[in-house]
């Protein structure tokens, strides 16, 4: 300035001076003019707040001149046309991309909002208490954020004769019996596998299979044994033994299935009695030999003998009895005279040594006694034992010849 000022008169100097002054002056008052002009606006731009003073027609230059471009999800509070208003407050949201798989199905969704359970809502995204999902409702969301929906769904479980029906969000076979505490056993049968994964459309089938084994008694039929006795007349019959039935015992193993029999096995038999045979004697007795005895009873009637005349029990008895020794209480030996006809009788009705006539049997000796032979009772010695089982036990005429 000093050197300025030399080169110039002190007038101009002073006039040079003045020009600058009003030329700053203006200056100044044009930046105050220009700022004056500025609409003061209040940004909110994804939560954050900003005045800006600005001489912006419209949103859309404003939001220009802040960096932000508005992309086709996000929100804004104005039109982008619309002009730009001193006091205006403007806010701008940058939408975020979420990613939801719901049953393994994938759709991709924009939004604007902060947390999943809003989402949700403005999606029309309904869960029940049965779904399951990969992320709570209070959850921020955030960009590219993935949410994982498994909806609950209905299978039906057929467990034997029972029916019943279980939500569930897929899992295995097993998976699902152990939620609801359904056991198996080693026998029981299911379908599909534990470890096939269940959909909607799969129904578990369980088939319960128990093995029992069952005891069955059956009746041993007798045989019918025919003997032939020399003391009933021919063509004559009688039942000597009546025959038993014997029991046959059967265990089966039998496999039931819901409780109805599948298969039956055969695993054991045993013989738990054994028949016994049904005897029947026919007579072989000539009608000769009635005659004979007949006359024999007549000749003795005839000689006016007065010979007491009994009604015993007779039964029959061989000399190879058990414990019998052949020999009778008189001494007589039936080993050596198996065809004698000896009695054995209680000496207080009938004394030993008595000659006597017995109904069916023919003239024979008091012989023997016996521990059972009491009373009004006789047992008659036979050469066999098939002709003493075919005698069997009976009543009959006795008379005391002498």
């Amino acid at each position: 300035m000093k050197i300025f000022s030399k080169l110039l008169p002190a007038s101009k100097m002073k006039l040079v001076m003045s020009c600058l002054g009003v030329l700053a002056l203006m200056a100044f008052t044009a930046v105050i003019l220009v700022e004056a002009t500025k609409a003061e606006v209040v940004l909110t731009a994804d939560g954050e707040e900003q005045t800006i003073r600005t001489h912006a027609d419209t949103i859309d230059e404003l939001l220009a001149e802040a960096g932000i471009t508005v992309g086709k999800h996000d929100a804004l509070s104005h039109k982008l046309t619309a002009k730009v208003e001193n006091g205006m407050d403007i806010t701008y949201k940058e939408a975020k991309k979420i990613i939801v798989n719901v049953d393994g199905n994938e759709t991709v969704y924009h939004t604007t909002l902060d947390t999943v359970g809003a989402f949700l809502k403005e999606q029309h995204i309904n869960l029940s208490e049965h779904d399951q999902s990969s992320h709570n409702a209070s959850d921020k969301l955030s960009e590219g954020l993935k949410l994982t929906i498994d909806k609950a769904f209905q299978v039906t479980i057929n467990d034997g004769k029972d029916k019943k029906t279980v939500t569930t969000n897929g899992g295995t076979v097993e998976e699902i019996l152990k939620r609801e505490e359904i056991t198996l056993s080693d026998l029981d049968k299911i379908k599909p596998g534990l470890d096939t994964q269940v959909s909607k459309d799969t129904p578990i089938t369980i088939v319960r299979v128990e093995k029992v084994t069952d005891v069955v008694k059956e009746e041993i039929a007798y045989d019918t044994e025919k003997r032939e006795d020399p003391n009933l007349e021919k063509g004559k019959k009688r039942v000597v033994a009546q025959g038993e039935e014997g029991v046959l015992v059967k265990k089966y193993e039998i496999i039931k299935e819901n409780g109805k029999e599948v298969s039956r096995k055969l695993v054991s038999k045993t013989v738990e009695k054994e028949s016994e045979a049904r005897v029947v004697a026919f007579g072989t007795k000539e009608e000769q030999l009635v005659t004979l005895s007949s006359e024999t009873s007549n000749s003795n009637e005839e000689s006016g003998d007065s010979g007491k005349v009994l009604y015993m029990s007779a039964s029959a008895y061989t000399a190879s009895c058990s414990g019998c020794s052949g020999y009778t209480s008189t001494g007589i030996n039936l080993n050596a005279n198996p065809n004698m006809k000896v009695v054995a009788v209680d000496p207080s009705v009938i004394p030993l040594g008595t000659k006597v006539w017995v109904e069916g049997y023919g003239t024979a000796i008091a012989g023997d006694t016996g521990g059972h032979i009491l009373g009004n009772r006789i047992d008659l010695h036979f050469a066999t034992k098939s002709q003493a089982y075919a005698f069997g036990r009976r009543t009959v005429k006795v008379k005391i010849l002498d």
